[in-house]
């Protein structure tokens, strides 16, 4: 065996075997994954990966795109990354990682010089259209792209960004007005006691009283849960920095906090939120586990631009804690705004979808109410005006 394989192993899976990941050393490329129960060994194919993957982490051309994206995200132990990687979430670095290596595979031999050409913008533009099919994978891709050749040029390695300024596949404007309704959270609900999975509705109603994300939201801890409100850094940076969100504690909250204290939990854990063994959840397993029962409950919506079913997110959940704060409070717009970190528009928009509509339909559904019982309301009057 090679030396400096890192094996990670992950929690047993339903079907009784482990999830292995094999890196090819700490910090480096998966070269393979296998579900068993044991360590698992490579095939020849495998260790001929691991041996490129080092071959290449010995040895980058220092004029390629390669050696910008090894001096961003090192894959060498020895010397760290770059300190605009070291400074994003787990999450984000999984998540750009998988777009790293993708542009890594397309462009990484590629002298630096291709980029100060202004007409590589093009065939930036064309690589984007060519993953359509996957609008925000395909915009993910050029934000990493962009945010890598900004980091060569504010170290003077490239002249000019060409991935700048490049305009969004995914149109998310309908998708700020996607909430979870209250049939949503039922229906959710009856699925996650079927299956005894109590601690993803946790997740769920936390979620919709605190609109937290779902990375804010398994990180939480009691301390952070003050007398009046919640007061939690947010992992996710907004223009390079984390912003401390503050949510209200609004009597529905309570009571669910004061039952959430009764959850079984490890000595020593401290987060509001704990799996069936009493541990904090990782995002990405509660993410996966809330995903199976929401698929299960068929929590959908159509899309109005597609006409696609599409499914919805526990993201859209902070939707629904904004039509909260719009309905069981008085706050404005601009302040609710602030709780979220959303532009007022957006609550406006939601506002307009969700409160003000509704209000309508009920004000409608009084007056056929009232026209089909005429003789109710005049009776009613009549009873008024003697008291």
């Amino acid at each position: 065996m090679i030396k400096g394989l890192h094996f990670v192993r992950y929690r047993r899976r339903r079907n009784g075997l482990s999830r292995w990941y094999i890196y090819a050393w700490r910090g480096g490329p998966v070269i393979a994954q296998f579900d068993c129960e044991r360590k698992p060994s490579l095939s020849p194919r495998e260790l001929k990966q691991v041996l490129k993957a080092l071959e290449e982490k010995r040895g980058v051309d220092p004029t390629t795109l390669l050696s910008l994206i090894r001096e961003w995200r090192s894959c060498d132990p020895e010397r760290p990354s770059s300190p605009e990687w070291a400074a994003l979430a787990p999450g984000t670095k999984r998540t750009w990682g998988s777009a790293l290596d993708l542009i890594e595979k397309k462009w990484g031999n590629l002298p630096l010089e291709v980029f100060n050409d202004p007409r590589m913008t093009g065939k930036v533009v064309a690589w984007r259209d060519s993953r359509a099919a996957t609008p925000r994978g395909a915009d993910i891709g050029i934000t990493v792209l962009r945010a890598l050749l900004e980091f060569g040029r504010l170290r003077g390695r490239i002249a000019i960004n060409v991935a700048s300024n490049i305009p969004t596949l995914y149109r998310n404007g309908q998708r700020a007005a996607i909430v979870w309704t209250e049939d949503d959270m039922d229906r959710f609900a009856a699925v996650a006691r079927k299956r005894n999975r109590i601690q993803l509705l946790d997740g769920l109603r936390l979620a919709a009283l605190t609109g937290l994300r779902r990375e804010d939201l398994v990180t939480l801890t009691w301390a952070e849960v003050g007398e009046h409100a919640i007061e939690k850094v947010a992992l996710k940076r907004s223009k390079g920095k984390r912003r401390r969100v503050t949510m209200p504690r609004i009597p529905a909250l309570n009571a669910l906090l004061e039952e959430l204290r009764t959850r079984y939990r490890k000595d020593g854990v401290d987060t509001v939120l704990v799996n069936s063994f009493g541990e904090t959840w990782s995002a990405s397993g509660f993410g996966g586990s809330f995903n199976r029962i929401r698929d299960e409950a068929g929590i959908a919506f159509v899309d109005a631009e597609t006409g696609e079913r599409k499914w919805k997110h526990l993201h859209d959940v902070r939707g629904t804690f904004c039509t909260k704060l719009l309905t069981e409070t008085d706050l404005s717009d601009h302040e609710i705004a602030d709780i979220m970190g959303w532009a007022a528009d957006k609550v406006t928009a939601i506002r307009r979808v969700y409160v003000d509509q509704s209000s309508v339909v009920r004000a409608i559904g009084a007056r056929i109410s009232k026209s089909q019982n005429p003789g109710n309301s005049a009776q009613n009057v009549e009873e008024g005006v003697e008291v």
